[in-house]
């Protein structure tokens, strides 16, 4: 299935100059084609689900503390709110949960949901916790020893995030598939 995305610009490198105008389209999980939006309707169009987003695509965020976030932090259930709050719980807070393997995991994949929508489409491991390592892999965010240039080329995997004028994610994609869109 080919995907052509439409947006205001697409950054081919995250800090990079905008190629305004441009477009990507996804064949599965790769990029068939990065350019100018005409030439690529012009290609692909009649070929290709149009999907429009008003932002800028990117790379996606890299998350360096991405093992600290998921194992040192504990993200409340919506239904521990009234007890708990809604933001992670670390130090004494965190002491003071038990926590079981089955938490962890719990913890993790909320973690993570809130990473998806940051626009985060890698993050630095390892991760010790077999819960939190089993979350990771099942999210598809690529775990990376440390920092390492990114970039949407032709053919390269389809993992991007679409951010609007604010710096919010509108969009985060993993191996080509919508893993996060803000309502």
């Amino acid at each position: 299935m080919l995907t052509l995305h439409r947006v205001r610009g697409v950054r081919l490198v995250h800090d990079g100059a905008l190629g305004a105008g441009h477009a990507v389209v996804v064949e599965g999980s790769r990029f068939a084609a990065i350019g100018p939006y005409g030439e690529l309707v012009a290609e692909y169009g009649d070929r290709a689900r149009v999907r429009e987003w008003d932002g800028v695509l990117t790379p996606g965020r890299y998350e360096p503390d991405g093992a600290a976030y998921l194992e040192a932090a504990y993200h409340p259930d919506p239904r521990e709110a009234a007890g708990l709050g809604t933001e992670p719980l670390t130090g004494d807070a965190l002491a003071a949960l038990e926590m079981t393997e089955a938490r962890w995991g719990a913890s993790a994949r909320r973690g993570l949901q809130r990473l998806l929508a940051t626009g985060t489409t890698a993050l630095t491991g390892p991760f010790t916790r077999p819960a939190v390592r089993t979350a990771v892999a099942r999210s598809g965010l690529r775990v990376m020893p440390g920092p390492q240039p990114r970039a949407l080329v032709p053919t390269g995997v389809a993992d991007f995030a679409v951010f609007d004028d604010h710096g919010d994610c509108l969009v985060t994609a993993l191996d080509g598939r919508l893993v996060y869109r803000r309502r």
